[in-house]
């Protein structure tokens, strides 16, 4: 069983509004119906809820009523992406079925509260794939916040153990530094916890309210420490997430679970 996040850099232009990138999320669709492995599913918002966030600072929880307005939008407009998500899955022939977080799940602080598992293992064990994605949700002590896409593949990785837990994202893996801003960067294609906790977590320049690269690591870290291989890999690259999910050799960063 696989634990994949697609995420929000790859099937969405980060910098344009409302921009789905639906030729890749059919490739990406595609190469997820070939490999036909158990998987749970996660996306990102990217530029359908990063933005929105940002301007009414819902991360920061309840501070006024102006941000009601601006978790709704939120909320609606990472639904949409939802939606054509599994359009995409959909056409590709994948039994998926869409399950929100902020019907399943609560934080306390940002940290995770209760969450429903039990749904994910229901549809599972019929044969659908599940499919959930970054998103506001409530929070015991802030009103609410975001739940990023990152908790949650490391909160499903807790409860299910996949055989790997897999980042498709907008880079061919982890680097020694920022490979957009750094043209000597260099790939690591393996590394141990105790190597990734040497690492800098300041990777990624762009804004990003769920922590961009940072915010990875500290999700990796966390499956890692379960004794779960986390995989890093191209998105924008065909074929990548296909190989890796046979286990053929392909361009990517794998973190070795201790």
């Amino acid at each position: 069983m696989f634990i994949i996040k697609l995420g929000g850099s790859v099937i969405t232009n980060k910098s344009r509004e409302n921009s789905f990138k639906r030729e890749i999320a059919n490739r990406l669709s595609a190469e997820l119906k070939k490999a036909n492995k158990k998987s749970i599913i996660i996306h990102g918002a990217g530029s359908y809820g990063h933005i929105l966030a940002e301007k009414y600072n819902l991360n920061n929880g309840f501070e006024s009523d102006e941000q009601l307005h601006g978790f709704s939008l939120t909320h609606a407009m990472v639904q949409k992406l939802n939606s054509l998500v599994m359009d995409s899955l959909h056409e590709n022939d994948i039994s998926a079925v869409s399950i929100p977080p902020h019907c399943i799940l609560e934080l306390n602080d940002h940290k995770p509260h209760k969450i429903n598992i039990s749904i994910f293992k229901d549809y599972i064990d019929l044969g659908f794939t599940p499919v959930t994605f970054g998103d506001v949700v409530l929070d015991k002590k802030l009103g609410f916040s975001i739940c990023s896409g990152d908790l949650l593949i490391q909160l499903l990785s807790e409860h299910f153990r996949p055989d790997k837990a897999v980042f498709v994202i907008d880079v061919d893996g982890l680097f020694t530094s920022n490979p957009k801003i750094d043209e000597n960067a260099k790939l690591i294609d393996k590394v141990s916890l105790k190597e990734l906790l040497d690492l800098s977590t300041d990777l990624d320049s762009h804004a990003d309210v769920t922590g961009g690269m940072g915010g990875k690591l500290v999700s990796i870290k966390k499956i890692s420490e379960l004794g779960i291989d986390t995989v890093l890999l191209n998105g924008n690259k065909p074929e990548r997430l296909y190989k890796l999910l046979v286990g053929e050799n392909t361009i990517s960063t794998i973190v070795f679970g201790d």
